[in-house]
């Protein structure tokens, strides 16, 4: 008889232990279901920001239509650091320039000329930074130059700006 008893318990409670596993799983599933669409919300979002206009025009146009305007080493000055200290920036700026953008015609084959210009601009915008701040924001440095230089030329032939050979001290 108390057999019988323990195994009448254990089916009454492996039932009711089944009941609630099945209430837990319609109510999980309504809640997973939000959050997976919260996710997939905010991954188009991440994806539209990181197609920026600089980045979708240099994957967007290709290697045989790519020219390159390199401007020789140049030496900018930062700002002093927090100690005082002055430091430098050296290195070399290699604009990517679109050979089938309409103003190419107009403005890339007479780069030479405008090159004071240009350096005017990545000087302003280098010379703004500490040597912290140059370091570890590369890619914001390169990606405000191209916005002076495409402003400058009103256009966006010039699509990427690369360093080379550059040296932060």
């Amino acid at each position: 008889m108390k057999k019988n008893l323990i195994s009448i318990i254990i089916l009454a409670l492996l039932i009711v232990n089944i009941v609630l596993t099945a209430i837990m799983m319609f109510s999980v599933t309504g809640t997973a279901t939000k959050t997976s669409a919260l996710v997939d919300n905010i991954t188009r979002a991440l994806n539209l920001e990181l197609t920026a206009k600089g980045d979708a025009g240099a994957s967007a146009v290709p290697i045989s239509d790519i020219a390159t305007y390199d401007i020789a080493e140049m030496t900018i000055e930062l700002q002093q650091d927090a100690e005082g200290n002055q430091h430098f920036f050296v290195g070399s700026i290699t604009l990517s320039m679109n050979t089938k953008d309409k103003d190419y015609k107009t403005y890339g084959g007479d780069m030479e000329s405008r090159e004071s210009l240009i350096k005017s601009e990545i000087t302003d915008v280098i010379s703004s930074y500490t040597v912290e701040d140059a370091r570890s924001n590369q890619d914001t440095i390169k990606s405000e130059i191209l916005e002076r230089i495409q402003t400058l030329f009103n256009s966006e032939f010039v699509f990427n700006v690369a360093f080379s050979d550059i040296l932060i001290q």
